[in-house]
């Protein structure tokens, strides 16, 4: 009894809910709550193109440097403040870097990338290490040793910040304008 009770306050405030958006939109809904003049088919196709016009004028993406400061608010902890640091430092060395959101899948919800005339890092958040992949690493020098990861590769570098370590400010930023310099160069001779 309760539950067909429940049912038909339900169904009393779908049908409420209905002609006050119905009197919103100034469409008027016959006996049966379809829109007066069209038939169930094309009610339910009016009702669903409009949902999906209110659901993308609501449901914007999210910038890539919208989407990487959500990544460091998901993330906490020492990981997040490791991510934060080093944004924070890649923005020092160029305050014209570019932020990309990359390499969304089912399996992963992308990667944070920073780039000027090409990709200069990667920032992923691992369990037990946040990893810089510098895009062209392999060619980049490296005075003060920062790169402790992805040694082997013929063009990449990485560094690993495991909880606890710092990093060189003062080297990375370096390192940073050094990639840029990179791929200016690169760029410019494309050009030619």
């Amino acid at each position: 009894m309760a539950h067909e009770a429940q049912a038909a306050n339900t169904t009393a405030d779908v049908r409420t809910a209905l002609i006050r958006r119905a009197l919103a939109r100034k469409v008027e809904l016959s006996e049966e709550g379809r829109i007066a003049g069209k038939s169930e088919e094309e009610t339910q196709l009016h009702r669903g193109y409009d949902g999906m016009m209110k659901k993308a004028a609501t449901n914007q993406t999210p910038s890539a440097s919208q989407r990487i400061s959500d990544r460091i608010a998901e993330l906490g902890g020492w990981r997040g403040r490791t991510l934060r640091k080093i944004r924070a430092l890649i923005k020092e060395a160029d305050p014209d870097v570019v932020e990309e959101w990359k390499w969304v899948k089912a399996t992963n919800p992308g990667t944070p990338v920073w780039s000027h005339d090409g990709i200069i890092c990667t920032g992923e958040a691992y369990k037990s290490a946040v990893k810089l992949t510098f895009a062209k690493g392999a060619s980049l020098k490296d005075p003060a040793h920062l790169f402790n990861a992805s040694l082997d590769g013929h063009v990449r570098r990485a560094i690993d910040i495991h909880e606890g370590e710092d990093i060189d400010a003062s080297a990375f930023t370096a390192l940073v304008r050094e990639a840029i310099s990179l791929n200016r160069s690169a760029k410019s001779k494309r050009s030619r």
